[in-house]
């Protein structure tokens, strides 16, 4: 486990909305296990090699394949969804937020559609309470792309309706998490991503 603290570009160019900043990211340095699912092996071999390697633990996820594509088991809608290296990343980041930081499942939801200026819009995840009001979004990228100052205003603006108390942006290698203090009208970030318990 390493610990990364030298500052991106996103975190420079939010300087100019918080005072201080603290990140940190932990990075798990994993190639996650190949599981058993319905394809053959040769098949899994190449899957494997074709996947992003990702800095979170290792999963026994599911993957199978209908007319050509790959799936991967969602385990909070409860279906095979398209696998993609942004859904490949946010399934691995679910599994760790449930296994490693003690999330309850049954409080965490994929897809959230909410409506923003008369647009139909969807979170990644999002974190209830147990009175289901929103406590966290999640917004997750491929593990390609950077995460800048515009993927922090994406998030921002689904704020302006839900109204959590923490926002993480991750994409699988680089993960951020921020507290909002509205009291102050600013956020924060933290150090890492919060025990469950913590929040």
């Amino acid at each position: 486990i390493l610990e990364n603290n030298s500052q991106t570009e996103a975190e420079q160019n939010l300087n100019r909305f918080l005072e201080p900043v603290i990140h940190g990211a932990i990075i798990f340095l994993i190639r996650p296990n190949i599981p058993s699912f319905s394809i053959t092996f040769a098949r899994k071999k190449q899957l494997y090699r074709e996947m992003p390697t990702l800095n979170l633990p290792p999963y026994p996820y599911k993957l199978s394949k209908k007319e050509g594509k790959n799936f991967i088991f969602d385990e909070l809608r409860k279906k095979y969804v398209a696998l993609t290296p942004e859904e490949w990343v946010r399934q691995h980041f679910i599994h760790f937020l449930i296994e490693q930081k003690g999330y309850p499942k049954g409080l965490l939801a994929n897809e959230i559609q909410i409506n923003l200026n008369g647009t139909k819009k969807r979170c990644d995840t999002v974190l209830y309470n147990r009175d289901l009001t929103a406590r966290m979004i999640v917004e997750y990228k491929a593990p390609q792309v950077e995460i800048t100052q515009a993927v922090f205003d994406q998030i921002t603006r689904y704020n302006i309706i839900l109204r959590v108390d923490y926002l993480i942006v991750t994409n699988g290698i680089n993960h951020y998490c921020c507290r909002i203090d509205y009291e102050k009208n600013t956020y924060y970030f933290l150090p890492d991503i919060p025990m469950y318990a913590d929040l």
